[in-house]
């Protein structure tokens, strides 16, 4: 297997406005980037409140995730493509736009049926917005501090599982489901105001961020079939805690919105240590928040039934996996071999896709043998995922094409010991 030493840093290029202005636009951004990703997982974190009021089984609300996601596989490559002239100051105001008026219409629908066709609409926007976002908010900034910038960026959608829906929990405990919905469609229409009146109207190759310093087919390649693996691990069990916590720890429909939030304290955390290390130690980042993941899912799944040790596999997964959607962009935008706008396309499609996945299994699992078995096969999916992450490494050059000293030294395009 071989590999060309890639370019070592982009060309330098003039931020096409000041870093204040780029600043208050990137807080923006990760704000619509945390609000997309809650408006996805809330049915997870209502699900024992939809599914009376819309009489519908747990299973059945689960799989408003499931279609939300697929919506979001299938889409988002080619809206990449359709869309890949058109200035980022349009597609993301439009995505945000149409996002908070089809999130209103999921608060006020009055059937499951209306309430799935809502959802898909907005699958759709966050579909291309995810696209768009990644290049072109870092690609307003100098390079030598786009790092940053994209660890801060994504920690709106880090923390949208563990803080943005155990805050949406709260509300729905405290008034009702819909409630949570026409907040978040509330904070949207601010976004989609922002981007309209600060965003510069650019091409998408514009701002040096269309590129990936290091483009390897190979590693984005190993990169998309651990994405999938990792993240259908993940969802298993995010879509139903809830459910697994009151049915197998035994706590209170009551006591869900602090064990949430005691989840999402742990991501906070977790935020923080990744936004420290995801620029020099990248690989370790992402094989550690496997092997914590893994140790949580396991944990979860043996001692469930104990409520301490339920609570504590809790914060750990929170910990582990607010680090995985920061770290998986990053390395996007290290690697991907063509535009990233492109890879930022297939990989959100990939990431969706485990989504549905994940979902989709639990809810299989929930049907036929129990809620009890969802942490265990999310544990193997996980464990899958890390043997590709090592597998990565292993089989291809580091990014500063330096051969590593494993025992292997390749020669003309072998490896030989």
């Amino acid at each position: 297997m071989t590999e060309t030493a890639p370019p070592s840093t982009p060309p330098a290029v003039v931020p096409p406005v000041d870093e204040r202005r780029a600043t208050v636009i990137l807080l923006a951004m990760a704000l619509s980037t945390f609000l997309f990703v809650t408006v996805e997982s809330l049915p997870s974190g209502l699900l024992t409140l939809m599914a009376p009021d819309l009489d519908r089984s747990t299973s059945q609300i689960g799989l408003l995730v499931t279609g939300y996601a697929l919506v979001v596989l299938v889409t988002s490559v080619p809206l990449s493509h359709w869309t890949r002239h058109v200035a980022r100051r349009w597609v993301l105001s439009a995505c945000a736009g149409l996002a908070a008026l089809s999130t209103l219409w999921a608060a006020v629908a009055p059937s499951y049926e209306q309430l799935l066709a809502a959802r898909l609409v907005t699958a759709a926007a966050q579909a291309l917005f995810w696209v768009a976002v990644v290049p072109a908010t870092t690609g307003l900034f100098r390079p030598l501090v786009r790092g940053k910038v994209m660890a801060r960026l994504a920690i709106g959608n880090s923390l949208a599982p563990v803080l943005g829906v155990p805050a949406g929990t709260w509300l729905g405990e405290h008034s009702s489901w819909r409630w949570t919905f026409a907040a978040v469609a509330g904070l949207s229409l601010v976004v989609t105001l922002v981007v309209l009146v600060l965003f510069p109207t650019i091409p998408p190759s514009a701002g040096g961020a269309s590129h990936a310093p290091h483009p390897s087919p190979s590693r984005f390649g190993f990169q998309m079939v651990a994405t999938v693996l990792l993240v259908t691990g993940a969802f298993g069990v995010i879509t139903f805690v809830t459910q697994y916590l009151v049915e197998v720890a035994g706590f209170s429909q009551e006591a869900l919105p602090r064990l949430l939030l005691l989840q999402g304290a742990a991501g906070v955390l977790g935020v923080i240590v990744v936004g420290r290390f995801i620029d020099s130690h990248p690989v370790e980042v992402l094989v550690g928040a496997m092997s914590l993941l893994v140790v949580a899912l396991l944990g979860l799944w043996a001692f469930g039934d104990r409520p301490v040790a339920a609570v504590l596999a809790l914060a750990l997964f929170g910990f582990a996996f607010s680090t995985v959607p920061p770290t998986l962009s990053h390395r996007v935008m290290l690697v991907s071999p063509r535009s990233t706008n492109l890879g930022m396309g297939v990989s959100s499609s990939l990431f969706n896709l485990g989504i549905a996945a994940g979902s989709g299994l639990g809810a299989v699992l929930v049907a036929v043998v129990g809620v009890r078995a969802v942490p265990l096969v999310s544990a193997g999916a996980m464990l899958l995922a890390l043997l590709v992450a090592v597998a990565e490494e292993r089989f291809n050059l580091p990014l500063e094409g330096k051969p590593r000293r494993t025992g292997l030294t390749r020669r003309r395009g072998t490896m030989e010991p």
